[in-house]
């Protein structure tokens, strides 16, 4: 696995990416050719996820485990990406429908790109979350292609040519609508409601111009926003093992969504005390000598949030703060303005 690491936890980390689409929806690639992007862009797994499709062939393919989902796609709102289920779920317009056929299916979901922006310069139309009262098992907080297309201008040549060469610049942060409905959504919990990152991955095909044009290829993609899950173990050679193991990290929230293109490395990012140390997505006792732990890169600034308040900002390569109270916490690290690491909730019981 190119990104097998043994951190201090004992964990191991593996890096894939969620939100994908081949040529059985509106991509372009199949699976061989998209594993194949995916072992060239340093990922150990990813999960397709075609619009009402879910026939793509799962294995290991190039070394990369492939593993299938669904986009459960309505006409116009309420997309939502369906993993761990064996059979098409048909798309509902009432987002709380598609939800509880997934769960009967066996499976779990995400809400897709819930914020896009009513406010794009493009004839690309918004497909958003349209009841923020309805609870998904999961939020998909941070959406490379959305964010590249909310702030896409095509009026001109010009426009579209600066958005085509300085496109990962125009992929900053989450939205921050969707972070806040995020961090609601686990204030009426007690368990975690996780988070994802989402490549969105079509490598559209553009003829309209004298050079035929790929927008994105899939290495460009899977190069940006990744997640990095963490395991109490190695991933397994069984392909349907490591299938379980990966299906029940994103599930659990054992992952950090990371843009690549910020920065190369993976943070750290725990909570601790004399007899324990946990990741995101799990859970800790509170005693006297409690602290949550954040290292990155050179340079990053790290905000520390606790059951949505920011409890601590600070530029620095390794942020230590002490713990005094239970609830959960994650972090966000940015790195020159630009958004690097958004971790799911760990628990202080």
């Amino acid at each position: 696995m190119l990104l097998e690491e043994k951190v201090a936890l004992n964990t191991y980390r593996y890096c894939g990416a969620i939100h994908i689409h081949t040529h059985f929806s509106d991509g372009t690639g199949n699976v061989d050719s998209i594993s194949k992007a995916a072992k060239q862009a340093g990922l150990d797994w990813i999960i397709i996820t075609d619009h009402n499709y879910i026939d793509a062939e799962e294995g290991i393919y190039n070394g990369v485990y492939v593993i299938k989902g669904e986009e459960i796609s309505p006409a116009t709102c309420n997309h939502y990406l369906a993993f761990g289920i064996n059979k098409l779920i048909e798309p509902d317009n009432d987002s709380r429908i598609n939800i509880s056929n997934v769960r009967i299916a066996g499976g779990f979901g995400f809400a897709a790109h819930p914020d896009e922006s009513l406010e794009r310069k493009n004839k690309w139309c918004p497909i958003r979350w349209d009841n923020k009262d309805t609870s998904p098992d999961g939020v998909e907080i941070w959406n490379w292609f959305s964010s590249w297309g909310d702030n896409l201008d095509d009026s001109s040549i010009l426009t579209l040519a600066k958005s085509y060469f300085f496109k990962h610049k125009m992929v900053t942060k989450p939205c921050s609508e969707t972070l806040k409905w995020w961090d609601k959504l686990n204030e009426k919990t007690s368990r975690i409601i996780p988070a994802i990152g989402g490549a969105d991955a079509h490598a559209l095909k553009v003829y309209d111009y004298v050079i035929p044009l790929t927008i994105f290829p899939y290495k460009t993609c899977f190069k940006a926003i990744t997640n990095v899950i963490s395991l109490d173990n190695v991933l397994s050679d069984n392909f349907n093992i490591a299938k379980s193991q990966i299906l029940e990290a994103v599930k659990s929230g054992n992952n950090v969504i990371v843009n690549r293109n910020v920065c190369k490395g993976l943070p750290e990012i725990t909570v601790s005390n004399s007899e324990n140390t946990v990741s995101c997505g799990e859970f800790i006792k509170l005693t006297e000598d409690t602290f949550m732990e954040v290292l990155s890169e050179k340079g990053t600034y790290v905000k520390i949030i606790h059951d949505g308040d920011i409890i601590a900002d600070k530029s620095a390569k390794r942020c230590r703060i002490p713990i005094t109270k239970t609830g959960k916490y994650r972090a966000e690290i940015s790195y020159k303005g630009r958004g690097y690491a958004y971790s799911n909730p760990i628990i202080v019981i």
